[in-house]
């Protein structure tokens, strides 16, 4: 199922949707590729009005999934999901690289099996969560947000997403 993001609040709306839940504004509509990703603030209430991160999504690669940090040091930064296998870790030679002590080393892994992305846990001691569940191993769906460490990042689906 591919949502559609509310350019003021960022909340995630139903395909079908014409009018944010949350806040009433009007939502894009399919042509228009540009979402915004509100920043949270850490006790998980409600989005932030300002430090908004905005995506054009044709900017991303055709076909790869893309991971965009919403909080922590690297707020805006995006991670193409280009291999078969993206290492995720506090290590410096990992894939993508987060440096902070919330995070292991080789904290997860991401492979891309068929049009599918699926994250795993290696381990690690603070654990890994997709929309704010922990996780061992699970596939990524378009939208999701997954936790590591103090580093929120949201899944986009090129395959679903750019034409």
């Amino acid at each position: 199922m591919s949502y559609i993001f509310c350019n003021s609040c960022g909340h995630r709306n139903p395909p079908v949707s014409s009018f944010c839940s949350a806040c009433g504004a009007v939502l894009d509509l399919p042509e228009h590729r540009t979402i915004v990703l509100a920043k949270t603030d850490p006790l998980q209430d409600a989005p932030g009005d300002s430090d908004n991160v905005h995506i054009t999504i044709t900017d991303s690669p055709t076909g790869q999934g893309l991971l965009v940090v919403r909080s922590g040091d690297q707020t805006g930064e995006r991670f193409a999901l280009d291999d078969h296998l993206v290492t995720i870790g506090r290590h410096p030679d990992s894939n993508i690289y987060l440096d902070d002590v919330t995070v292991s080393r080789r904290h997860a892994e991401v492979r891309h099996v068929g049009d599918a992305y699926v994250v795993r846990d290696l381990g690690s001691l603070n654990g890994t969560y997709i929309s704010q569940e922990r996780v061992e191993e699970r596939q990524l769906m378009h939208g999701d947000e997954l936790q590591i460490g103090k580093f929120r990042m949201v899944f986009l689906d090129g395959a679903e997403v750019v034409t």
